[in-house]
């Protein structure tokens, strides 16, 4: 891996992690990662033999990332899950945002506990082809803040990658927090010998999004990390007209609620528009979107998931947005991307079982 043991943040002419000369060459003065390089131990890194070990029955491993936060990377990593097992893969899914765990909640497991083996730590089940492992399951209070420096967080997801049986896995879907930091180089550096397949980066329309999920781009690209496409997420938001409230402005800039109103006149002289989906932009994208992005970068772009209520609702309540027929909008169009990204990989059940 190119620069693999040189930071994102780190100074010009910056010797490498691995150097003797790391953390004390004048090259270092003034460096944010100054003092955790001198410390460090140098040479190979003897956990890369065990991570290999404990990964080499994983066929298929996928980084999902994202330069912005609040883009709902968590959401598409959860669904992106439930959607795999549903077809028969056998898929883990591991949350290495080590401050921000939102994947027990998303996969209905907030309470849950990691139980120890003579294997392993032993991930924590939705179904009995879906296994997740997050830190969520190893805070005493949810609403504990985790204030950890680089190298713990480091050593936590070597932990993860060596220390978890996953048994014989299909895909192992990695929701990383955002940025391009210490998570995101670890867990390049840990997997990248051991067959990892790329990542698929989710923005949002609009360009405060889409400068960070650039930067995202070019961390993939110098590291020698595929970019399988770009999801643009929240991509307006659509939704059946019926689920909308209507409200009508008073002289006082209050509102009053005419929801039933509307509802009882359009049934009465309008009962077509009742099967009407309603569409409007949240986020500007006349500055062409991730689409736009992927065609000046040069990356596969996926397609787009609207800001569908209903996906958000699945979210909240742990659930998957296939299971039933409520996320009307947004499952057709997870399901889009989901078989064009196996699609273009060349993956099928019928590979898998093989042993592609």
């Amino acid at each position: 891996m190119e620069n693999s043991d040189v930071p994102e943040n780190a100074n010009d002419h910056c010797p490498g992690t691995q150097s003797e000369a790391a953390g004390k060459a004048d090259a270092c003065q003034g460096c944010p990662n100054q003092e955790a390089c001198a410390t460090a131990p140098k040479g190979p890194d003897p956990d890369l033999v065990a991570i290999a070990e404990r990964m080499a029955t994983v066929k298929h491993k996928i980084l999902v990332l994202s330069g912005k936060g609040g883009v709902g990377k968590s959401t598409f990593s959860a669904q992106l899950s439930f959607a795999l097992a549903s077809l028969d893969f056998q898929v883990g899914l591991l949350d290495i945002d080590i401050c921000g765990p939102s994947i027990p909640k998303m996969l209905g497991l907030e309470g849950q506990e990691i139980h120890q083996s003579n294997l392993g730590w032993s991930p924590v089940y939705v179904e009995s082809n879906l296994g997740v492992m997050s830190i969520g399951f190893m805070l005493p209070n949810p609403d504990e803040a985790v204030i950890w420096r680089g190298p713990r967080k480091n050593g936590l997801i070597k932990q993860f990658l060596k220390d978890v049986y996953w048994g014989e896995l299909d895909f192992l879907i990695v929701d990383a927090p955002p940025g391009t930091s210490d998570e995101h180089i670890s867990i390049v550096q840990c997997l990248q010998a051991t067959g990892l397949d790329g990542a698929i980066i989710v923005t949002t329309p609009q360009q405060v999004s889409l400068i960070d999920v650039r930067k995202e781009v070019s961390f993939c690209k110098k590291v020698g990390l595929p970019v399988l496409g770009v999801v643009e997420n929240m991509s307006g938001l659509h939704q059946p007209l019926t689920d909308f409230r209507f409200m009508k402005l008073s002289g006082d800039s209050g509102q009053t609620d005419i929801t039933q109103w509307v509802m009882g006149y359009m049934k009465e002289k309008a009962p077509e528009l009742l099967n009407l989906i309603a569409y409007t932009e949240v986020f500007d994208s006349s500055g062409g979107g991730g689409a736009r992005m992927c065609m000046e970068m040069g990356v596969p772009f996926l397609g787009k998931v609207p800001l569908d209520p209903q996906l958000c609702k699945a979210a909240e309540e742990g659930r998957s947005c296939f299971s039933d027929q409520r996320c009307t909008v947004s499952a057709p169009a997870l399901k889009s991307i989901i078989e064009k990204l196996l699609e273009s990989q060349g993956i099928s059940r019928m590979a898998l079982d093989d042993g592609a």
